[in-house]
């Protein structure tokens, strides 16, 4: 394989091994915790417009399969790790993960310190990158510099379906429900599926009058990729659903519902990505280990109009969920579809056809 490099905006460069394709892939360097799931981080949208270095050591021993995809394609921009097994071995797997992201096209780095890297990360925050295979170190960093940031783009409608669809559905719904694509994960549909809901999915440009013409009896509201602060159409929509049907929100889907009632966002030093963050709920005070994908927050104080906090982050205080005093609306900021999980908070699925269920009643 050949040499790699990855230039970071600051200057700092880390020389590795080929990944995958050959080329260039520009993004902003995250990281993510998790130990497991590589191929759902690779097909998660919310991932768009990042280079994504995994902290775990070891990736690629299970290989990939046709199962654990979470969206059509792969959503990341670069993938970073520190080793690849390069034989897998899993009674799913039907190929090497060096072998798919080739195949894909997307372009990789391995054998770099991945934990310097994150150390890097977590104290001077995230910041714009370049992998390439192709460049000097001085080319790679002016190619970068000459790159727009990340906060500067509508990734939500680059990855959103461009046309409605059904979620396919065995029998009878108990609910119908429109579920807004701000870059939905598919095991959200197939979450809401296991508690009697079908969904209809919507391009994220949809109207609020035109989700609501076929009376569904709720709407969820998906997570997605980007800055919150750029989607200021999508708010007006969220805030119109909010007052006329039952809501679930879920990531970006939280921090829309919190903009429509007057939150505004900020952006997080380096996110919370990965499987291991615990998050209280206020109204029980039980504390649950949840996955998360985001690198944006809700600032409570700015919350009006009958919203209030309803989960709290352990590790550093931030928003985790919200609850309208009146209206039948809520939403969390991390990820109860979880795949592979931790699966404590998928009971908010059964919470939310609860809530149909009561409305109906």
């Amino acid at each position: 394989m050949s040499t790699a490099i990855l230039a970071l905006e600051d200057g700092t460069l880390f020389e590795g091994r080929s990944l995958g394709a050959s080329g260039r892939a520009f993004g902003e360097v995250v990281f993510n915790t998790g130990m497991t799931g590589y191929q759902e981080i690779l097909t998660d949208p919310s991932y768009a417009g990042q280079l994504v270095t995994l902290t775990y050591p070891l990736i690629g021993n299970y290989g990939v399969n046709a199962d654990d995809f979470e969206s059509r394609r792969v959503q990341v921009e670069g993938f970073i790790v520190r080793t690849v097994e390069d034989v897998p071995s899993n009674w799913r797997c039907t190929g090497g993960l060096h072998d798919f992201l080739r195949d894909k096209g997307v372009v990789g780095i391995r054998e770099i310190d991945t934990r310097a890297l994150t150390r890097k990360l977590r104290v001077h925050g995230v910041m714009m990158g370049v992998i390439t295979t192709e460049d000097s170190a001085a080319e790679a960093l002016d190619a970068l510099r000459a790159r727009p940031g990340y906060d500067g783009t509508d990734y939500v409608s680059q990855v959103s379906t461009p046309v409605p669809y059904v979620w396919p559905y065995e029998g009878d719904p108990e609910f119908e429900v429109a579920l807004l694509d701000c870059g939905v994960k598919f095991n959200i549909m197939r979450s809401l599926a296991a508690v009697g809901c079908r969904a209809t999915v919507y391009p994220c440009a949809t109207s609020a009058e035109e989700m609501l013409e076929r009376k569904p009896d709720g709407v969820m509201l998906s997570p997605g990729p980007g800055d919150p602060a750029m989607l200021g159409h999508l708010v007006q929509n969220v805030k119109k659903l909010a007052h006329s049907v039952p809501i679930m929100g879920v990531c970006l889907g939280n921090q829309l519902l919190g903009a429509a009632f007057g939150a505004r966002t900020f952006k997080l030093r380096f996110g919370h990505r990965g499987s291991n963050h615990p998050v209280r709920d206020l109204s029980t005070d039980r504390v649950y280990i949840t996955s998360q994908n985001h690198g944006y927050a809700l600032d409570p104080a700015t919350l009006s109009g009958g919203m209030e906090v309803g989960h709290i982050n352990l590790n550093d205080g931030t928003v985790e969920g919200l609850r309208h005093r009146e209206l039948p609306v809520f939403s969390i900021q991390y990820h109860p579809e979880a795949s592979p999980g931790p699966s404590d908070s998928a009971y908010y699925f059964r919470e939310f056809a609860d809530l149909l269920r009561s409305r109906r009643g």
